[in-house]
């Protein structure tokens, strides 16, 4: 637990990850990959493993490893403002996929942080068995792996790579922090606040990881704070992800409550009371603890799916508005309906990782979020208006002023992947006459007056307004796909 990997690089060449459609040097960031290697350590259980997070763990085994880091830090070393986020890359399509840098890499370029991916478990090494991937079925919808592990893709730069086995993912992660933390992957960039950050499957890894292992490591190798976005009801057990959302462990994991270490925590729709079933994992905000809900947000929506890839900051509004535009269509694949193609999620992470930031280094905590407002005899039923747009949750303007009905929850019957993006129910001509009879204008007005409402309630960053106002203006109507 107490030991350091040898750091190996920068590896030459480009690494083997999707992050960005767009030149990250244009932006002022340099990519580079390192080689971790070392001795990792597994986990068992020494007490009961409970709701209530409060596990006690005793090391079960060793194994040798070696993973790789991927970075992207200021290039000038004077642009680093002194935060790294370090994020537990998510494996559920069988490859590492960075997920909240996808979300919420315009606001890490422009504060001026670092991000470090870690390939933290099996799947993104070596291959096999991702979490749509193992419940595949022929036409069941799941999605096209877009890039093979890293052994498979490319055996020359990553034939050395050693994965033992999840069991061993925890402590990989930990020695992950400490080569963040000791210069290992940034040089002479002096890391002032460690951010850990999972999204999805890696949440429900970041969850375990609070829960048990982070209460034991020592200082140099702990984080300041940890934002878990998308997450289960469950956690994920100690001895390595089973591949079932709603499999194995005591459901409604709660985050352990007796440290000081700030967790903030980001559930769409779809990880509420959709295919996640997150509910059941509510908890109380406490001095270290804060639980968001986005109303109207789906685990994965039209941003995360594309225009993220191209988002480099100065993409103009109406050609951002084209790429967040409804569709049926994701990967080659056509799903039921229009996926969800609001991009509240993205604009209230960026707000999200923000606060962290500040209250990681001592500052306030974020505010408190309201809760989506579920049935009181069945809490894995959403109450929604007459258009079908939840009530409660953190709002914006395109939930607040719509121009269609936003949902989490993928279509009744629909195969296994559509259930996490969600849909979109654009309205028809005599709709948006009835709630907009001033046209383009009017719209665009009310959506201003929502959205600085968001930034004064705290879940939209101000920088972030004009331009959330200028894509729904641009996007007006929207075109039934």
């Amino acid at each position: 637990m107490d030991e350091s990997g040898q750091v190996t690089g920068p590896v030459e060449g480009l690494p083997g990850i999707i992050m960005a459609g767009f030149d990250l040097g244009q932006v002022g960031y340099t990519l580079e990959e390192f080689f971790l290697e070392g001795t990792a350590t597994s986990f068992e259980p020494a007490g009961p493993v409970a709701a209530d997070g409060r596990w006690q763990v005793t090391p079960s085994g060793r194994a040798p490893f070696v993973t790789r880091l991927v970075v992207c830090r200021p290039s000038d070393p004077g642009a680093f403002t002194g935060t790294v986020v370090l994020e537990w890359l998510n494996v559920s399509a069988g490859f590492d996929a960075p997920a909240h840098w996808m979300l919420t890499h315009r606001h890490v370029v422009r504060a001026g942080w670092a991000w470090v991916g870690v390939s933290a478990q099996r799947v993104g090494v070596e291959g096999g068995g991702g979490l749509f991937e193992s419940a595949a079925e022929p036409g069941d919808g799941s999605p096209p792996a877009m890039l093979p592990a890293l052994k498979v893709g490319d055996p020359a730069r990553y034939g050395g790579l050693h994965y033992p086995g999840d069991a061993f993912c925890f402590d990989i992660f930990t020695q992950a922090v400490r080569a963040v933390r000791l210069g290992g992957v940034l040089g002479p960039l002096p890391v002032e606040c460690l951010l850990a950050s999972g999204q999805s499957q890696s949440a429900i890894h970041l969850v375990t990881y609070v829960n048990a292992v982070a209460p034991i490591v020592p200082a140099e190798s702990a984080c300041d704070g940890y934002l878990i976005g998308s997450r289960s009801g469950r956690a994920a057990p100690l001895t390595g992800w089973d591949g079932r959302i709603r499999g194995g462990g005591p459901d409604g994991v709660r985050l352990r409550t007796d440290g000081d270490t700030p967790v903030l925590t980001v559930q769409t729709e779809t990880d509420v009371t959709g295919v996640l079933a997150g509910v059941t994992a509510r908890q109380a905000d406490t001095g270290t603890r804060r639980w968001w809900e986005i109303a109207g947000a789906a685990h994965a929506d039209t941003y995360l799916l594309g225009a993220a890839f191209s988002d480099s900051g100065s993409l103009p509004p109406a050609e951002l508005a084209r790429q967040l535009a409804p569709t049926a269509d994701v990967f080659g694949r056509h799903f039921p309906a229009p996926v969800n193609s609001g991009p509240q999620h993205h604009y209230v992470a960026q707000a999200a990782i923000a606060h962290l930031d500040r209250w990681a280094r001592g500052g306030p905590p974020p505010p408190r979020s309201p809760r989506l407002e579920t049935d009181p005899g069945d809490p894995m039923r959403l109450i929604t208006d007459d258009a079908g747009i939840a009530r409660g949750g953190i709002r914006t303007g395109w939930v607040d002023v719509p121009v269609a009905a936003l949902s989490g929850l993928g279509p009744d019957g629909a195969p296994a992947f559509a259930m996490i993006l969600g849909t979109t129910r654009v309205f028809d001509e005599a709709e948006l006459m009835r709630r907009y009879p001033g046209g383009q204008a009017e719209y665009a007005a009310a959506f201003r007056t929502a959205t600085l409402r968001a930034v004064t309630d705290g879940f939209v960053r101000a920088e972030d307004a004009d331009e959330m106002v200028a894509i729904a203006a641009a996007g007006y109507p929207v075109r039934s796909p």
